[in-house]
């Protein structure tokens, strides 16, 4: 008996794009988290209306909408861009980022004080 083979994909990843490898905005690492900013959904592909299912119920990452399709984050990156640039979701910094810059700001100013004493 031969060994099972994992399933593929009906359609290939290029072809959800459109044949685009590089998403139209450079914004998203695999924390950026995006949400929903508008509920229709027509004239979307089945892959933008599942981005849009699954970003209705809260913010995600870019890592777990990529994960949630089952497809690689470069082509969940254009896909994001589309619905960014058409104003279906939006994107922010992850919490860990704003909290990282914070972090940096307190020790310069903490450093530029001791300097000072």
């Amino acid at each position: 008996m031969s060994p099972k083979r994992p399933e593929r994909a009906l359609v290939r990843p290029h072809v959800v794009t459109g044949g685009r490898a590089h998403p139209t905005r450079n914004i998203f690492d695999l924390v950026t988290l995006v949400s929903a900013s508008r509920t229709t959904v027509t004239g979307l592909n089945p892959e933008k209306r599942r981005v849009m299912e699954l970003c209705r119920g809260g913010a995600l990452s870019v890592a777990e909408v990529a994960a949630h399709l089952s497809l690689p984050v470069g082509i969940v990156k254009v896909l994001l861009s589309d619905l960014v640039d058409s104003g279906h979701i939006v994107t922010r910094a992850s919490v860990s980022e704003a909290d990282q810059s914070e972090n940096r700001l307190l020790r310069e100013v903490l450093d530029g004080l001791r300097a000072r004493l």
